[in-house]
């Protein structure tokens, strides 16, 4: 089944992106707006300039950490301050950084935004003060970044991730559940709450407070989120599967999805009930993991395997070029299977992504980004390299912490 024409035929329909973004003391940016096409948008300027901050702040419009996974307090716009004679970068103090934009999503317009602000804890008559991020949409505060995904989403690549497949799990896991959250919006709500179980019932096991009830309790909470979080991410792979193997890419090469978790293949063996008990008993098993700082095995843990499939290779194998073009692989097909799925293509952000790409796979790349309409932020040194984009995108230069249309 070839959905090709199909596909296209929705690129030309539909319209998505931001095309309004706004930048307050984000990292160097004391003030920035950007009114954008939904076009391909190329962004160039030396390096060091605030190129990658443009893309980290629409990658904070969607739910998670966004794409360097910082703190929020990292976040706030740095000013040289003179400490004995010389300069050094402080964060300016008492200020808070926020991202705002216009979202266009088909036919409608939404006004979206992020920032932090200072919320107080009460610990046993210790009172501190901690960043909090909030999120609204057309000016009404939301509790859940999840929100967000109802009307945004985004991939990206960045020069870091050129190490995905050869490092530890985590950050291939974070890459995989991003690509979930496309799908299913309620995914990052459940990782997050998760999360947030895993580090009570670790830290109650490390203090030693064995309260049973309570472990058991959290364990039961942990295995059902655990599993529905799987359940996602498997839905995901064989979604993506099959659209790959339907929609082979012509140039790029074709790419074979696989998750090694735990609690995913206790989903290919059994209902969810039956592995939602499974997983319980197996986090009460392992709770002398914690105090011997062993693993503790489950969702937390999955890993995410890509295959080169024409030569039947591991992608931790492949040359550094050759994983390169996998990974666009993965976003390309990620961006047609939505675009047909949920009737909206999610927002690229490409940090320097022609690097180790030969001239013919930028430009095939290049020309798909332009076939499928969908808007793609792309950072470079060099805007020679996007010269076939000269009709099409619209090309920026950043410099002195401001950004100036070519």
């Amino acid at each position: 089944m070839d959905n090709t024409a199909e596909i296209l035929s929705f690129a030309n329909q539909i319209k998505s992106g931001v095309t309004r973004l706004t930048l307050t003391d984000f990292r160097n940016y004391a003030h920035l707006r950007i009114n954008a096409d939904l076009a391909p948008i190329v962004i160039t300027g030396d390096n060091g300039v605030g190129k990658t901050n443009i893309l980290e702040a629409i990658s904070f419009l969607t739910p998670g950490r966004g794409m360097r996974s910082a703190k929020l307090s990292d976040i706030r716009r740095i000013s040289p301050c003179l400490v004995d004679d010389e300069y050094a970068p402080t964060a300016i103090s008492n200020t808070s950084w926020a991202v705002s934009a216009t979202v266009r999503n088909n036919d409608d317009d939404i006004e979206i935004g992020t920032a932090v602000e200072k919320s107080i804890r009460d610990d046993d008559d210790d009172t501190r003060s901690f960043d909090r991020r909030i999120v609204k949409i057309d000016g009404i505060k939301t509790n859940s970044q999840a929100d967000l995904g109802r009307y945004i989403s985004a991939i990206w690549l960045t020069p870091q991730m050129d190490r995905l497949f050869r490092g530890g799990s985590q950050p291939r896991r974070s890459f995989l559940d991003r690509l979930v959250y496309a799908f299913d919006v309620e995914h990052a709500k459940r990782t997050s709450n998760f999360e947030h179980l895993y580090k009570q019932w670790y830290q109650l096991l490390k203090s030693g407070q064995h309260d049973n009830f309570w472990l058991s309790s959290l364990e039961e909470e942990m295995a059902g989120l655990g599993v529905a979080i799987a359940a996602a991410r498997r839905e995901q792979i064989a979604k993506l599967n099959t659209f790959i193997e339907h929609e082979p890419d012509d140039v790029f090469p074709n790419v074979l999805l696989e998750l090694d978790g735990m609690v995913e293949k206790m989903l290919d063996k059994m209902p969810a009930l039956d592995a939602e008990e499974a997983y319980c008993a197996s986090l009460k098993a392992q709770r002398r993991n914690v105090l011997y700082n062993d693993f503790v095995d489950g969702v937390n843990r999955t890993d995410f395997k890509v295959y080169y499939k024409k030569k039947r290779m591991p992608a931790e194998l492949c040359s550094t070029g050759e994983q390169k073009s996998l990974l666009i692989s993965i976003i390309l097909a990620q961006t047609k299977c939505q675009t047909l799925d949920k009737g909206f293509a999610p927002v690229l952000l490409l940090d320097e992504v022609v690097a180790h790409l030969d001239d013919i796979k930028r430009e095939a790349l290049l020309e798909k980004i332009r076939d499928l309409k969908v808007q793609a932020w792309i950072t470079s040194t060099n805007p020679d390299l996007f010269t076939s984009l000269k009709d099409e995108a619209q090309f920026w230069q950043v410099k002195n912490n401001s950004i100036i249309e070519m």
